[in-house]
């Protein structure tokens, strides 16, 4: 692992030791960053969860606050991937980013966290995802957007409060989008325990 990781596990255990660090108590919520992540949320009319919340971080930089919503708690992909029911997962930006260069991010996520022949199979839905991103230009620290896994629907993806294009219907594609966070090489290894419900 890079030496910014160890780096902020320095710092992350400096703050909680100060009382600094914001450790997600998933059932009362919790705010990072200046992010509010609700203890519920409503999707289809079912009360999901928050499993866990954290903040991704290139190198020390913050980048983004994400929380994950789900039915019930769990602790691994596979686990949420045989969960039955609705799943959030949502994001608020904490700096401005190209959006075009977030679906790009994402793709190589997807990529790095599966076999080639499955990763070839969604290949044209990663590329409409990414047409989704690049056609918002760049997203602003603040802006927020959300992937909801909505059963009998599919994949829908909500870009500051709009919902984009027409549902991705594959289970596998949520699955496989939720592997660049929870994947065996996620993008962020502090911020997978965190969306997990693990301590820091």
């Amino acid at each position: 692992m890079s030496l910014s990781y160890w780096f902020r596990c320095v710092v992350f255990l400096v703050a909680g030791l100060s009382g600094g660090w914001a450790a997600a108590q998933p059932a009362a919520g919790v705010e990072l960053a200046g992010v509010r992540f609700e203890p519920t949320v409503a999707v289809q009319g079912k009360a999901l969860r928050l499993n866990g919340a954290g903040i991704r971080y290139k190198a020390v930089f913050k980048v983004y606050a994400a929380g994950l919503y789900l039915p019930q708690p769990a602790s691994s992909a596979a686990e949420i991937a045989a969960m039955q029911g609705p799943k959030r997962l949502t994001i608020t930006m904490l700096r401005d980013i190209d959006s075009d260069e977030l679906g790009r991010l994402f793709y190589r996520g997807v990529e790095n966290n599966m076999d080639r022949a499955a990763f070839s199979r969604l290949v044209p839905g990663l590329a409409r995802m990414g047409q989704i991103f690049a056609a918002h230009k760049k997203l602003q620290a603040g802006d927020n957007f959300y992937v909801d896994w909505l059963p009998g629907t599919g994949m829908v993806i909500t870009v500051k409060g709009q919902p984009q294009g027409e549902p991705f219907k594959e289970p596998e594609f949520f699955d496989a989008l939720l592997g660049v966070w929870l994947g065996p090489n996620p993008a962020d290894w502090l911020l997978k325990d965190a969306l997990l419900g693990k301590p820091a």
